[in-house]
């Protein structure tokens, strides 16, 4: 999975994989102060490309900027930096997390003058809940672990420390023997997955929720939304109740590391016919076909590897 004998851009430059290490005594290690991003490149008819780079790193600025994490490099430099690291592993395909920390400094609760750094790692990672489960779905459950509510913490901002809310669901879920979590929000109604949004399919009418019920705000959520608009679905961002999944037609997730991926069953009840359903299907079709760089409609949200 990882290219050992690869290469990781820190702080402006690349250095080898192996010697891509932090102190111990740095505040993010202590008190998760980071931020990153999840992004991914294709092999597409054009050669490598990234999928939505530039959104991606405005989310990943907005986030360093919600915690008052300053930036030592423009956006249009850390997105240059994701092609650079790209390069130099000689990827065709690869996930990029870029990721911004506070590093070794005084270990007070307040960051104070601990620097930000910033590095980018690139790897080769397929179907991230499994090649299977695009086809066949996932079995889940839905965690007794709340999503916390956005007066509480950033919940647009893609933070570190904020994880371990996911880490709780999708260790219990493991636990009872499901691949996956879905947590309710704060007043109970539906939230999100450890790391993905959900959509709901009743017939050809999709719903989804938005920031009031504490998701962070998904590039590929933005991007589904945008192609079943353009394939004539009716999609309605709502508030979803826990009795709407156990309901639906098709429910399934989205994320840049699960990109379309169908839910078959949620504790137990199977969802729709058990397997992707027909709208879920198309939408993967259409977005698959997207990042391969075959939908000339779209190929403004590709950013070439190699210029």
């Amino acid at each position: 999975m990882y290219p050992e004998n690869g290469k990781v851009w820190l702080d402006g430059k690349l250095i080898d994989w192996k010697d891509a290490t932090i102190h111990l005594a740095s505040h993010v290690v202590h008190y998760g102060t980071g931020v990153f991003e999840g992004i991914r490149a294709y092999e597409t008819i054009d050669g490598p490309q990234v999928f939505r780079l530039p959104e991606h790193i405005r989310r990943f600025r907005l986030s360093a900027h919600a915690y008052q994490m300053e930036l030592p490099y423009t956006e249009e430099e850390i997105a240059e930096a994701c092609l650079e690291t790209i390069r130099a592993n000689k990827f065709n395909a690869c996930y990029i997390r870029p990721i911004a920390f506070r590093g070794y400094g005084p270990l007070g609760v307040h960051p104070g003058k601990c620097p930000v750094h910033v590095a980018i790692l690139t790897w080769e990672w397929g179907a991230y809940l499994g090649e299977e489960a695009l086809t066949k779905g996932v079995r889940v459950t839905i965690t007794g672990w709340r999503k916390f509510h956005h007066s509480m913490m950033p919940t647009t901002a893609k933070a570190c420390g904020q994880y371990l809310n996911s880490v709780l669901g999708v260790q219990e879920a493991r636990e009872k023997g499901y691949t996956e979590a879905i947590f309710l929000d704060a007043h109970g109604n539906v939230s999100e997955g450890s790391g993905e949004n959900i959509f709901v399919v009743n017939g050809e009418h999709i719903m989804t929720n938005g920031s009031e019920s504490s998701i962070l705000l998904g590039i590929t959520r933005d991007s589904v939304i945008q192609i079943a608009r353009d394939l004539g679905y009716t999609v309605e961002t709502r508030l979803i109740a826990r009795g709407d999944l156990y309901a639906a037609d098709e429910v399934f997730f989205t994320g840049t590391a699960a990109e379309i991926t169908p839910i078959r069953e949620i504790d137990g009840r199977i969802i729709g016919r058990g397997e992707a359903g027909p709208v879920t299907k198309k939408l993967q079709e259409v977005f698959f076909d997207v990042v391969k760089g075959k939908r000339p409609e779209y190929r403004h949200w590709l950013t070439p590897v190699n210029p």
